[in-house]
């Protein structure tokens, strides 16, 4: 996972352009996950692959295109555990 795409600011789903937080390890009920945080709502998104324990990842996508790459879109889906 690339995360130097992160590292810049952002529009998170709470409207605001915020430098997420990166937390590399957080543990949900199937595995751990790379997420992100953000510093106004706090939402956390997963960004390894989705997780109904977290925010997708996709929600941001539709506010920042370019994000990710249609093959890196595909295999955030395709990699969903227990979705």
């Amino acid at each position: 996972m690339n995360i130097d795409k992160f590292q810049k600011k952002l529009l998170c789903v709470c409207q605001n352009t915020v430098l997420f937080e990166i937390i590399p390890e957080i543990e949900c009920d199937w595995g751990s996950h790379m997420v992100i945080q953000c510093p106004k709502c706090e939402e956390l998104f997963s960004i390894d692959k989705k997780c109904p324990a977290f925010q997708s990842i996709e929600l941001l996508l539709k506010q920042n295109t370019g994000l990710f790459s249609n093959k890196d879109q595909s295999s955030y889906s395709a990699g969903c555990h227990s979705c």
